[in-house]
């Protein structure tokens, strides 16, 4: 085969494999856009594609009554991890307890469960000097949820579904009150 002949097959080669790459791109690109209109894009949420079914777990309020996880069973549920001496922790509380106010919500049960060694007084002036209104306290203190859950640190939320899966999990602070992340929350309630 000659030169001149290889060389007008490649550069009709090129032409077709340049035309036709990027239009499949742009329709595969397309297709997982559509997929994933509703997922919620903060590089800290880790959503589930199949949820997670989440065993029995019990904890304490702070009265140090018992408390089982599968009480809320039938609702949406936010357990949010964290500590006194937690920056992050401190930074997104308030807006953990505007949430729980957001009349949107018909099934929402918000869980704040302070992770250090049961403290009520220091617990109880963390809330105090962040004014939180509404959100109660929550102790683990045999470290069940850090078992069952495998968490690794604070602030760590996992939210739970109406049937009692795990569906997101965030892991680090925020704004519980960023008008995406209530829309896509609003999904589940």
């Amino acid at each position: 085969m000659s030169k001149k002949l290889k060389a007008i097959k490649l550069i009709i080669f090129c032409c077709i494999f340049y035309n036709i790459v990027p239009s499949i791109s742009q329709t595969v690109a397309s297709s997982i856009t559509i997929q994933a209109k509703d997922i919620v894009t903060f590089d800290n949420i880790i959503q589930h594609e199949n949820p997670i079914k989440i065993s029995p777990i019990f904890f304490e309020d702070y009265f140090g009554n018992k408390v089982k996880l599968n009480d809320y069973s039938g609702k949406l549920v936010i357990l949010n991890f964290w500590a006194t001496w937690c920056k992050p922790c401190k930074e997104e509380m308030p807006s953990l307890d505007t949430l729980s106010q957001n009349k949107n919500f018909r099934n929402l049960a918000i869980l704040p469960v302070n992770m250090e060694k049961v403290n009520y007084k220091k617990t109880k002036k963390f809330f105090s000097n962040l004014k939180i209104k509404k959100l109660e306290i929550f102790f683990d203190p045999n470290l069940n949820f850090v078992k069952e859950l495998k968490l690794r640190g604070v602030p760590t939320s996992v939210i739970i579904d109406k049937e009692g899966r795990e569906i997101a999990r965030i892991m680090g602070s925020i704004d519980f009150e960023n008008k995406n992340f209530l829309k896509w929350l609003l999904n589940y309630d």
